[in-house]
């Protein structure tokens, strides 16, 4: 074997090979040798893609391009196409490989769901990956990004118990809505235990793999034994965003709803009562905490579009400056924001609730800049640190 150590000693050898066969005899010793891909060296990442085609090229949402996509290059003799493209060290990113994609703005597009269907994939040489119903996109974990596992896979931890329930709400009026609720393991049902709300409970309970992160670290004593309670979102998207945004009513199924619907079916701590949430359902986490502070003491921000333009914008810049304004404050607050996020939308406001955080006593605060952009990649890699600051536990 040739025992490539960089991806030039690789180039080197094609360019010097004979001929075209010789060239691809080198991309079957090189795929043989490094089966996965992208092959990282320092900050600078080589993704790869194999096949018949007339163009290729990486989807990354932080291209800030439409369609977001950085072309890769075909090997002369070969079907194998490349890109070389640094990043930071910690970056932690998800992404696709779009083939034959015709490369009109996405802005124009009819039929999205029709065109990301028949041109992007994701990595077929990469094994890390997220999955949420029929969607699956590669990862790309730089070396010191925030680690990324399936945790549901470590054989080692003992698992909590997760039941399922149907919820219908007056207030909302929904009906037969899901809603999982894990209790952590060995748990004693006659002592409390302190609850920890989150929206977009098929997320939670699915890709993002709150459950077995809980139990991780309830295991190593970085959170204490919590009950969690994930409530299923509208699925609907704009019926999502109304829901989680002019979330009066839904702070009202939330007292008056949700928490006597646990406290029948667990004995719960009302002094440790926490609300978190990703994207809009971290805006409805933020509404409830900030109209009820009593109740919802922990607060778990993750990625809330809480600026810019458009629908609902003076509800959400409401939201910040009512930070500014409290009487009480949540006792934990966790917050954090990505890098490649849209400033305007998500990386001022999350700044600005930091400076009034940051100055407000009686809150313990924590404020993390991830590697990543606004997606189920990023979000997932940041939950153990939410977590366990919202109920840390005694390690």
């Amino acid at each position: 074997m040739p025992g490539w150590t960089t991806f030039d000693a690789f180039l080197a050898d094609v360019t010097q090979a004979a001929d075209d066969a010789a060239r691809r005899r080198l991309v079957d010793a090189l795929l043989k040798e490094r089966p996965s891909f992208p092959w990282i060296e320092g900050t600078v990442v080589t993704f790869v893609y194999r096949g018949s085609a007339d163009s290729v090229a990486l989807n990354l949402d932080t291209i800030p391009s439409d369609p977001p996509f950085m072309p890769m290059e075909r090997l002369a003799g070969t079907d194998l196409w490349t890109l070389r493209y640094p990043f930071e060290s910690d970056d932690l990113l998800d992404y696709l490989i779009a083939v034959d994609d015709p490369g009109t703005p996405l802005a124009h597009e009819s039929d999205i769901a029709g065109r990301v269907s028949k041109h992007w994939r994701p990595d077929p040489l990469n094994p890390l990956y997220v999955e949420a119903g029929e969607t699956r996109v590669s990862v790309l974990r730089m070396p010191g990004a925030r680690p990324f596992i399936d945790w549901t896979t470590l054989k080692a931890v003992q698992r909590g118990a997760i039941s399922e329930h149907r919820l219908t709400s007056s207030n909302i009026a929904f009906a037969d809505r899901k809603v999982w609720m894990y209790a952590p393991p060995g748990f004693d049902p006659t002592a409390p235990l302190p609850l920890l709300i989150l929206q977009d409970g098929q997320w939670a309970v699915g890709p993002l793999q709150v459950p077995a992160i809980a139990d991780a670290l309830i295991k190593h004593r970085r959170m204490k034994p919590t009950l969690i309670v994930m409530i299923q979102s509208a699925t609907n998207s704009t019926e999502r965003e109304r829901e989680y945004i002019q979330a009066d009513r839904y702070y009202n199924f939330l007292i008056s709803e949700l928490l006597p619907f646990v406290q029948t079916q667990y004995n719960v701590d009302m002094t440790q009562v926490g609300i978190g949430g990703v994207a809009v359902g971290a805006v409805a986490a933020a509404a409830a905490a900030l109209s009820n502070p009593v109740v919802f003491s922990r607060l778990l921000l993750i990625s809330p579009p809480l600026g810019g333009k458009g629908s609902y914008q003076e509800v959400l810049r409401g939201i910040v400056r009512n930070f500014t304004g409290a009487a009480k404050l949540p006792s934990r607050v966790f917050q954090s924001v990505g890098r490649y996020e849209t400033r305007a939308r998500f990386i001022k406001p999350a700044q600005s609730i930091r400076s009034i955080l940051e100055d407000t006593g009686g809150v313990a605060y924590r404020y993390v800049e991830v590697g990543s952009g606004h997606g189920l990649v990023g979000f997932r890699g940041i939950l153990p640190e939410a977590l366990t600051w919202g109920f840390p536990g005694g390690a």
